[in-house]
């Protein structure tokens, strides 16, 4: 079986339906340790797959939304093996597969001698490592791939086209199309260039494309339909748990 191959199932059968895949994002731990499942499985019961951050003191692709939230959970102790813990004790099934999207450091503390084998049991399906260039992450590759597990890869409106040939190439579960230059939470304007833009990721890749950064409203989720399999809802779900509102009903929302 292909690494992440529920991911990329999930993703199509949702294309399928006829909308765009979401996926929707939970900072592990945030607003606070206890209700980490609770928030988890209320964004899994909405999503079709839940991409999970693992918190990071320099998260560089990161604006400001997720560095707060990142930084109130480090404050109360969450780390990679707590993560890992949590979603590996007895609970119902989630609907939606999950992703960690986690800078390399935690990754390489964690150690990758045991890390695919902890992620894999604890229902890990792929990871986003948003730090490490595709020229240094064979090593990573490998030791997800020979779990099942993905490695989704990113490429961005300024990539230069032979090396989105190779990133989409080598991607597993689905490519992830990033909206614009910058950092995650920005206010994101469906131009006809972005447009342009992912209908040349959606040319080249055979894995779904989905966009991220910048997405929390769904008129843009409704102009992006149709050019792009599945879009990443991050910074919005986390400026609604700030608020004190319902991740869930948010989600709605936008279908």
């Amino acid at each position: 079986m292909a690494a992440g191959s529920v991911i990329t199932e999930a993703i199509r059968n949702a294309k399928a339906s006829g909308r765009p895949a979401l996926v929707g994002w939970v900072t592990a731990g945030f607003p606070n340790r206890e209700t980490f499942v609770q928030q988890l499985t209320a964004v899994a019961n909405v999503s079709d797959v839940v991409e999970i951050g693992v918190p990071f003191t320099d998260p560089m692709a990161d604006g400001p939304t997720i560095q707060r939230a990142s930084r109130a959970a480090l404050a109360q102790g969450v780390s990679l093996k707590w993560i890992l813990a949590e979603l590996s004790a007895p609970r119902p099934k989630l609907r939606a597969p999950l992703l960690l999207m986690s800078y390399l450091n935690p990754l390489l503390a964690y150690g990758l001698d045991r890390l695919p084998e902890d992620a894999a049991r604890a229902g890990v399906s792929g990871f986003i490592v948003p730090d490490l260039p595709f020229e240094e992450c064979a090593d990573v590759r490998a030791a997800l791939a020979a779990r099942g597990l993905a490695l989704v890869q990113l490429v961005t409106p300024v990539t230069p086209i032979e090396r989105m040939q190779m990133l989409c190439a080598a991607s597993s579960g689905f490519v992830y199309a990033v909206t614009m230059t910058g950092t995650t939470g920005k206010n994101f304007a469906v131009l006809d260039d972005a447009l342009e833009y992912f209908a040349r990721v959606q040319r080249i890749s055979p894995l779904p494309v989905c966009a991220g950064f910048g997405i929390r409203s769904r008129e843009q989720i409704e102009r992006l339909a149709p050019h792009v399999d599945g879009v990443v809802v991050a910074s919005a779900l986390v400026e609604v748990l700030e608020r004190g509102e319902d991740p869930a009903a948010f989600l709605r929302g936008l279908r």
